[in-house]
């Protein structure tokens, strides 16, 4: 959009035509039929106002042409609306593959974000541009909303839950992150900025400053730390599930549900255990809710999304062994 109105932020992410298109789709719909609503109001209150106090006006009987028109011609145009809102919704709830995730962590009054890397930042996110980058959102306190008004991207942050977004800034440049929903009194300051650079920008930007701890080895530290590795052992001995391989496959439960081992699932399993008890397993594990941080469960999530299932020897016709 122009640079110059300054109602309409700019276009800097991939998605944001597509937003601005159907909003602007919709609002010249909606308005061209307010218009003529208006102008048949005014036109019809006085070509047939009553002239006289005998004045009767003639019967109407309907038109079956007339009542078709108006039924079938809104219901098309809503349904383009929804298809076209629909496909714009699930473009922008299913992050690419090779996303780059980042982890978000609202709390009064600031966003705390972290790099795959292990980079930490406090209201500012560094990205590369034409990189597509997978926000996993939650808070520490009460519900915020995270919001980059040039990103059209808006995705609230709720306590105990995990929300993912994602975005491709497209132009290099420095936008406004806004928290979008009402969190206390200092809700006005809770402003941050993202700060789109070239790829070899971001690169010697990651590289500057000391070596940061990545979450996956941070959650491989508190793995041990926590004793979780007596329990959870990588040869079905323990009294927990084996965790290899888990992250993103379908588990069956004790209830006989089935659930997707994603990150909430993980989460839940951490901070309340006895919510959805693996099949097979008796609910023994204690819970660790308030004693992990919201940084450290996402580290915990991120090292048991890393863990994969030991690969197994298998031995070559001339008597050796290879690695599957």
């Amino acid at each position: 959009m122009n640079r110059s109105f300054p109602l309409w932020p700019e276009q800097a992410a991939s998605a944001s035509g597509e937003v601005d298109a159907l909003f602007l789709f919709i609002l010249g719909v909606t308005g061209l039929f307010a218009l003529g609503i208006w102008v048949a109001l005014f036109y019809l209150a006085i070509r047939y106002r009553r002239r006289s106090d005998d004045e009767r006006p003639a019967e109407i009987h309907g038109s079956l042409v007339l009542e078709l028109t108006w039924t079938i011609v809104p219901f098309l145009i809503m349904s383009a609306m929804f298809v076209w809102g629909a496909k714009v919704y699930f473009h922008m709830n299913r992050p690419p593959d090779d996303a780059m995730t980042v982890s978000v962590v609202g709390k009064r009054w600031m966003w705390k974000l972290q790099h795959p890397t292990g980079q930490r930042e406090i209201n500012e996110l560094h990205v590369p541009v034409g990189r597509a980058v997978r926000l996993v959102i939650t808070s520490e306190d009460a519900i915020h909303s995270f919001f980059v008004p040039a990103f059209r991207i808006k995705k609230d942050a709720v306590p105990g839950r995990y929300n993912v977004a994602w975005f491709r800034a497209t132009r290099i440049g420095t936008y406004h992150l806004f928290c979008a929903e009402y969190c206390g009194t200092e809700h006005s300051r809770m402003i941050g900025r993202v700060v789109v650079m070239e790829p070899e920008a971001y690169q010697t930007w990651l590289a500057g400053g000391p070596a940061p701890e990545s979450p996956v080895l941070a959650g491989e530290r508190l793995f041990t730390e926590l004793n979780c590795i007596t329990c959870h052992r990588p040869d079905s001995a323990g009294r927990g599930p084996v965790l290899a391989g888990i992250f993103g496959r379908p588990v069956s439960l004790r209830s006989g549900e089935t659930v997707l081992a994603d990150e909430a699932y993980v989460r839940e399993s951490i901070v309340a255990p006895a919510a959805k008890v693996v099949g097979g397993y008796q609910p023994v594990m204690p819970t660790y809710q308030g004693q992990v941080s919201e940084e450290q469960l996402i580290a915990l999530v991120a090292y048991i999304q890393s863990l994969q299932v030991p690969t197994e020897p298998r031995p070559e016709p001339g008597g050796g062994a290879t690695v599957r």
